[in-house]
């Protein structure tokens, strides 16, 4: 088999274990900040594979035509160009000072109204009378496809299958890319993010408070019943939560204008905007964490199972757990079946597009030219990245690399799920994937 060009270990030869190893090893006191650029390849080793937060400083949002277009020279939300630009559409708006089913309800409300509403409870200095209200989950680039480069997705997000998935479907409704706006005083509930997948925020004007808590720390914060708080910072969490005194791990992080913060796969936090904010914020998974969640729909799956085992006789008990489990996550194993596949058609394809070409041309150099990133980050970021053989993008072998053998594993696994009602689906694309693998190697040796 033909091997990586390079002295030390790829990235892309890394197994299961490997990647569980890393995870095993954060354990530190603070939340790295990464001041100056780092290589993709750096940031994939650090943060990605350990499964550890960090927050990257604001040279990587410097350039954004949302920081400099979206907010007034005193750094204060431009409610004139927003209502002017972008007034006309409906956005979703949460209500802060009500619970609904452990979260905040949500209403619709015309952007301009919003905005109205929000230069209203400034003025009156964020009174109690008023309803706090925080503009959530807005499908910003759907709306608005023809405002270009609002932002530019940092090459260490690139890496993002459930966006990518959503972006191949022939009518794409949907997508994992947000803005959120919001007074000072609004906030986000006790959660982890859908699919325990990863997330990226950036404050493209304002600060945040963030509570994150490392996977397994949550659980110390059930009440007797199994359920998670609404609010985290609840003076009776000591006295409703059993387990409440193991608690050991928990990180406070204040976010400032511009700066970007890495929310890794099941990591519960929640979210308090200290001052008028405007952040913009992706959901995403790749290879890194895909393990993650498919052991979160796993063990979602079995929840709903004990929830009604008592059912268990009915016709199609099977599909009535999916269906719930959909209901719940956002996701059911079919569709995270697809997702997988979808992903993985579109690997094996870039690699045989490029392997008479570019692809044997990377097996000798592995730099990649300008041109390919100088829509991906700011120029003082290139010059680091371009001597990085693992950059996420298309017929780069060794990322791909990585992918196909994240999913291969995840598949293997889906098929051991006894639960699993598709499983000559599953059978029949593995047998195909290993028909491709060998095609591939075998055009890699030969070139």
């Amino acid at each position: 088999m033909a091997k990586c060009g390079r002295n030390n270990r790829c990235p892309s030869e890394l197994s299961l274990q490997d990647i569980q190893e890393k995870r095993c090893l954060f354990l530190s006191e603070s939340i790295d900040y990464i001041r100056d650029p780092i290589s993709y390849e750096e940031f994939f080793s650090r943060y990605l594979l350990p499964n550890k937060p960090c927050i990257l400083s604001p040279q990587v949002t410097q350039l954004w035509k949302s920081r400099n277009e979206w907010v007034t020279h005193d750094g204060k939300p431009n409610f004139e160009f927003l209502e002017e630009t972008f007034g006309k559409v409906s956005v979703p708006v949460a209500i802060c000072d009500q619970e609904e089913f452990c979260s905040h309800p949500k209403i619709q409300k015309n952007f301009a109204d919003y905005l109205h509403y929000w230069q209203e409870f400034i003025s009156r200095d964020y009174p109690k009378s008023m309803q706090c209200l925080y503009l959530k989950d807005w499908h910003f680039t759907r709306d608005f496809p023809d405002y270009k480069e609002a932002y530019i997705t940092p090459v260490y997000f690139q890496s993002d299958w459930l966006n990518e998935c959503w972006d191949s479907e022939e009518k794409q409704t949907d997508d994992y890319r947000f803005v959120y706006m919001g007074p000072k005083g609004s906030w986000t509930s006790f959660h982890a993010d859908v699919f325990h997948s990863y997330s990226w925020s950036a404050n493209i004007c304002g600060q945040k408070r963030w509570l994150l808590f490392p996977p397994g720390q949550e659980n110390y914060l059930r009440d007797k019943f199994g359920q998670l708080p609404f609010d985290v910072t609840s003076s009776d969490l000591p006295s409703t939560c059993p387990d409440y005194n193991k608690l050991t791990k928990q990180y406070e992080v204040i976010q400032n204008p511009g700066e970007i913060l890495f929310v890794p796969s099941g990591w519960h936090h929640q979210v308090w905007n200290m001052q008028d904010t405007i952040s913009i914020n992706h959901n995403w998974l790749n290879g890194c964490c895909i393990d993650l969640n498919w052991k979160f729909l796993q063990k979602s799956l079995g929840d709903v199972q004990k929830e009604i085992f008592d059912c268990r006789e009915m016709d199609e008990w099977h599909q009535q757990c999916q269906i719930i489990l959909k209901s719940l996550t956002g996701i059911n194993y079919e569709e995270f079946f697809n997702l997988c596949k979808t992903i993985a058609e579109s690997r094996f394809t870039e690699l045989k597009i490029s392997k008479y070409t570019e692809f044997s041309n990377l097996f000798k150099d592995h730099s990649m030219p300008s041109s390919k990133l100088d829509k991906e980050c700011p120029t003082s970021v290139q010059e680091k990245l371009l001597s990085n053989h693992f950059l996420p993008i298309k017929s780069n072998y060794c990322h791909q690399k990585f992918d196909l053998h994240k999913l291969k594993d995840v598949l293997t696994k889906m098929l051991q799920d006894e639960t699993l009602q598709i499983k000559s689906q599953v059978d029949n694309f593995l047998k195909d994937f290993d028909v491709l693998e060998i095609e591939l190697e075998f055009a890699k040796e030969h070139l």
